[in-house]
């Protein structure tokens, strides 16, 4: 079928909530390209949100994946137990740095998931029930999640009231106004107010916010919420759904400040492209709820644990983590280019790989264009190249190709982006 048909279909029977906006449709792919059903080229930047560190269809993983097939697709772990569920546990107790020198761990389907069950665990460590987390925050789309979730359009809107006893707080970004040591007033104004430290749970952040816009957390930030948790026995929960498995140039983008939290979710790239998330924590809080109160029909499923294992393989033996240190050097060089070159280009800034910039209508003033993100998406996507907008103000433009890119596709890539900036804009590089 091609796309045309392919959009009756969806236009009939997809509801209008989960309908995709866009109008062709993925046939097949390799590494950081898509075809449509009508056999046109597209180099993706978006990497399914995050999900594709490795590239769409790495060898291994498929390889891995198929093996897996032609033994088990399923049992369901907790009725009977198989090889890679465990064997990937073991992996990933021993790479997530924890505040603990034992982790556990646990395998669940999606990021939202992850969240879901970081919270019941850290409530059953604790014996209480609040949670904080922070502005700009995406943690899932499930009622819990959508609680914990910094923003409401289109996530919240309508769907009524939220979950209780989850709280917010100013995620530090100076370049908006909200410096590190207001945020930090801010929280401790939070538990003089509304939740007092002795029924607070945990505080969840994500270490580089990746819906709300690609800000780093300033290590000395959190520094002081590892501080503030040991002081008053709050878990600590690091959200590296978006932000892990490489794309800051390490495994874990917290590794970057040196912090230890005691419970971490994941999820995205941690099978490429395969569903599947986890939580590690340390073995005492992991352990502190009784039988059969975690787990799901669906979790860590045979063949996206293989894929999970082929990926750790792939991160290790191809050394994933120098090329995403090296291509967030490329696209900071870039960005700086532009910044100068272009009125509406602002604010650039990366991690590794994670990397974006914003678009302004004013640079002094630092005003947001969110209408302007959205046409250098459209544009870009009308030349080839599919590209996602972020942020609490939707005027980011960020940047998820596989770290595994060829480089002519990525000066390709980034060559649409400068051409729509140049075509929309007037400016010149």
């Amino acid at each position: 079928m091609n796309n045309a048909q392919l959009n009756q279909l969806k236009e009939r029977y997809v509801a209008n909530g989960c309908a995709s906006p866009a109008t062709e449709f993925a046939e097949r792919a390799e590494n950081a390209e898509i075809w449509d059903a009508d056999g046109r080229r597209f180099i993706d930047f978006a990497g399914g949100i995050g999900v594709l560190n490795l590239g769409h269809r790495h060898p291994r993983v498929v390889e891995a994946v198929k093996t897996q097939l032609d033994r088990l697709m399923h049992t369901c772990a907790v009725v009977m137990p198989y090889a890679p569920y465990v064997q990937l546990a073991e992996k990933l107790a021993g790479l997530t740095p924890i505040n603990s020198d034992q982790a556990k761990v646990m395998l669940i389907n999606s990021g939202a998931e992850a969240l879901e069950n970081a919270v019941k665990i850290a409530r059953s460590a604790t014996g209480r029930s609040g949670v904080i987390c922070f502005d700009g925050g995406f943690h899932g789309r499930t009622f819990m999640t959508l609680a914990m979730t910094g923003k409401v359009l289109p996530y919240k809107n309508d769907f009524g009231p939220m979950p209780g006893d989850v709280f917010r707080a100013p995620f530090p970004v100076p370049y908006h106004g909200v410096t590190e040591e207001q945020a930090l007033d801010a929280l401790a104004m939070l538990f003089k107010t509304d939740l007092p430290p002795h029924h607070t749970a945990a505080i969840v952040i994500e270490p580089v916010l990746g819906e709300g816009g690609f800000y780093i957390a300033p290590p000395t930030f959190l520094q002081a919420l590892r501080e503030l948790c040991n002081e008053h026995g709050i878990m600590l929960v690091f959200d590296e759904v978006q932000c892990g498995f490489g794309r800051t140039g390490r495994l874990f983008a917290c590794e970057h400040s040196g912090v230890k939290p005691d419970l971490m979710t994941m999820a995205k790239s941690l099978a490429d492209g395969m569903p599947l998330s986890a939580v590690v924590g340390r073995a005492d809080a992991m352990d502190s709820s009784g039988p059969n109160s975690l787990g799901g029909t669906y979790s860590g499923n045979p063949l996206s644990c293989a894929a999970a294992l082929a990926v750790l393989d792939v991160i290790e033996e191809e050394d994933i983590l120098e090329r995403s240190r090296a291509l967030g050097v490329r696209l900071a060089k870039r960005f700086s280019e532009w910044e100068q070159a272009f009125d509406c280009v602002d604010n650039a800034r990366n991690l590794g790989s994670m990397a974006a910039f914003e678009l302004v209508s004013d640079k002094a003033r630092h005003t947001p264009d969110a209408e302007l993100a959205g046409a250098i998406c459209n544009r870009a996507r009308e030349q080839g190249l599919i590209l996602l907008p972020c942020g609490l103000y939707g005027n980011s433009i960020r940047t998820l190709m596989p770290i595994t890119i060829e480089d002519d596709v990525l000066e390709e890539g980034l060559t649409i982006i400068e051409a729509a900036l140049r075509d929309l804009t007037g400016g010149s590089v």
